[in-house]
C-alpha cells in the first residue's frame, strides 16, 4: 500500500515537473521572440537615424551660410561659389583752424566718408564691388568693378577703381595714418574708369598692375563718368617684397616699387577735365589753381618711386612723384613739371605690429577688464613744388597761388578694437610764393596753415 502511494506520488510529481518544464520552455520561447522583435525594431530605428543624419549632412552641404562678425555680414552658398558681403565705413571728423583770420578754413564738423560697401563673388572666379559714398556734399560712386580671378597671379579688373600709381593713395581709407593723405597724393590720379590686369607672384613677393584708363587728372576726389578724349592713358605699377616669406624678420616688412602713367596726346580741354581744379593743403584748402582758359594740351606722364618698411611696432612709408603735363593758353604753351615727396611713420606704443593694412589691437578696449586697445604715435613731412613756368607764362597767378607748400604733421591714433578707431592730429603748412612776389591777403598761401584734426571711425 505504501509502495503504491510512493509510486503514485512519484508519478504525479514527475508529471508536474514535466508540466513546469514545458511551461518554462514556452516562456523562454516567448521571451526570445520578444527580444528578437525588439532587436529588429532597434535596428530599424538605428537605420532611420543614419538616414536622418545623412539627410541632415546633405542639407548642410547645400544650405546657404550666413555669418556676422567684425568683418561685416557674409552670405554664401554652401560651396562658396556665390558670396555676398556687406561692409561699411563711417568717418566723422572735425577741423579747427588757428590764426586763419576768419577768411579761410572754417572750423566745423563733417561727415568725411559714409560708405556702404557691397562686394562678393559669383560663379567662383568673378569678384565684384560696389561702393557709393554719402559723405560730403554730393553722393558719388567711389568703386564699381568686376574682377575675374583666374589665379592670384593673373586677374582682370574692369570698371571704376583706383589707378595703380601712388603708394599712399592705394592704401585703404580706413587705415591711413592721418585724416587726409599727404601732398604727394595730390599729384597722382584718383579713381578712374578702365581695364587692368594685375596679380601677386609667389605669395606677394612681387605684384603688378597695368591698365588702360580714360586718363584722370591729378588727384581730384571725383571722376567724370565719360571720356573727354579719344586717346587713353596707360598706368601701371610693380612692387616687390623680396623677403616677405623668408625667415629674415628684419627684412620681411620691406617693400619697394614704382608706379607710372602716360598719355600720349592730351587734347586741349578745360580745367574741369584736363587739368586738376587745384592743389589743396592738409586742411583741404586750395592753395594753387590754374587761371581760366588754361588747358591740358599734349603729352602727360607721371612717375612715382615708392617704398615702405614695417618691423614690429615700427612703420615707415616714403614716396616721390613727378607729374608732367603740357598745357596751353590762348597765347602760350609750355611743359609743366610738378613734384612732391613725403616720408611718414608710426610707432605702436602698446606693442602690436604695424602694417600697410593697419593695426589690430591685441587687447580690444574693455574698461571693465582694464584693456585699452592699441595706441600709435604718427608723424609726417611732405612737400609739393609747382613748376616756375606755371607763373612765368601766366598759367597761374603769383598773387593768388603759392609756388610750393611744406607740411609737417604729428598725431595719436587710438584703435579701440578692429572696428572702432579715434584720431587726433595737428598739421602745420608753410607756403612760398613765386620769385619773391607776395600772395594777396585772403588767399590760402598768404599765411601758414595750422589745423587740429579729430576723427571717430567705424569700419566693418
Amino acid at each position: 500500500m505504501k509502495l503504491n502511494r510512493w509510486l503514485f506520488g512519484t508519478i504525479i510529481g514527475t508529471q508536474f515537473a514535466f508540466a513546469s518544464f514545458a511551461a518554462d520552455d514556452v516562456d523562454i520561447q516567448t521571451l526570445k521572440k520578444q527580444i528578437q522583435e525588439l532587436d529588429q525594431k532597434v535596428r530599424i530605428l538605428e537605420r532611420e537615424r543614419e538616414i536622418d543624419q545623412d539627410s541632415a549632412a546633405t542639407v548642410a552641404k547645400t544650405a546657404p551660410k550666413v555669418s556676422l562678425g567684425a568683418s561685416g555680414f557674409n552670405f554664401s552658398s554652401a560651396d562658396s561659389n556665390f558670396v555676398a558681403q556687406l561692409h561699411g565705413l563711417v568717418q566723422f571728423d572735425s577741423r579747427s583752424f588757428f590764426s586763419d583770420g576768419g577768411v579761410n578754413g572754417n572750423d566745423g564738423f563733417l561727415l568725411r566718408r559714409a560708405r556702404p560697401i557691397f562686394s562678393g563673388t559669383v560663379f567662383r572666379d568673378f569678384d565684384y564691388q560696389f561702393t557709393p559714398d554719402f559723405g560730403g556734399s554730393t553722393v558719388q560712386i567711389q568703386d564699381a568693378y568686376l574682377n575675374y580671378r583666374y589665379s592670384p597671379w593673373f586677374q582682370v579688373q574692369a570698371g571704376k577703381f583706383k589707378s595703380p600709381v601712388g603708394l599712399e593713395h592705394l592704401q585703404s581709407d580706413p587705415v591711413t595714418l592721418f585724416n587726409e593723405r599727404s601732398l604727394v597724393s595730390a599729384l597722382v590720379p584718383n579713381r578712374d574708369l578702365g581695364l587692368q590686369i594685375k596679380g601677386d607672384i609667389s605669395g606677394g613677393v612681387a605684384s603688378y598692375a597695368v591698365g588702360i584708363f580714360n586718363g584722370g587728372t591729378d588727384y581730384n576726389g571725383t571722376t567724370v563718368n565719360s571720356s573727354f578724349q579719344d586717346g587713353k592713358s596707360v598706368a601701371g605699377r610693380v612692387f616687390f617684397q623680396p623677403w616677405k616669406n623668408s625667415d629674415l624678420n628684419g627684412l620681411r616688412g620691406l617693400g619697394f616699387g614704382v608706379g607710372a602713367s602716360y598719355l600720349a596726346n592730351h587734347p586741349a580741354t578745360n580745367s574741369s577735365t584736363g587739368l586738376t581744379p587745384g592743389y589743396a593743403t592738409d586742411g583741404q584748402q586750395k592753395f594753387f589753381s590754374y587761371n581760366s582758359g588754361v588747358n591740358a594740351n599734349g603729352i602727360g606722364w607721371r612717375v612715382s618711386p615708392q617704398a615702405y618698411y614695417y618691423y614690429g611696432p615700427l612703420g615707415l612709408l616714403a614716396e616721390y612723384v613727378v607729374s608732367d603735363q603740357r598745357v596751353s593758353s590762348a597765347t602760350k604753351s609750355a611743359e609743366l613739371q610738378n613734384s612732391a615727396w613725403q616720408i611718414s611713420g608710426g610707432w605702436v606704443l602698446t606693442g602690436e605690429d604695424a602694417s600697410y593694412s593697419g593695426v589690430t589691437p591685441r587687447r580690444p578696449f574693455d574698461l571693465r577688464n582694464g584693456q585699452w586697445g592699441a595706441w600709435q604715435l604718427v608723424a609726417r613731412y611732405a612737400a609739393l613744388n609747382l613748376d616756375d613756368k606755371a607763373f612765368a607764362n601766366g598759367f597761374a597767378s603769383s598773387t593768388k597761388s603759392a609756388n610750393s607748400a611744406n607740411a609737417w604733421s604729428v598725431g595719436l591714433n587710438w584703435y579701440l578694437n578692429k572696428n572702432l578707431r579715434a584720431n587726433l592730429s595737428y598739421s602745420h603748412t608753410d607756403f612760398t610764393s613765386y620769385a619773391g612776389s607776395k600772395i594777396a591777403a585772403g588767399n590760402v598761401g598768404a599765411q601758414s596753415e595750422n589745423v587740429l584734426f579729430s576723427r571717430l571711425q567705424l569700419a566693418f
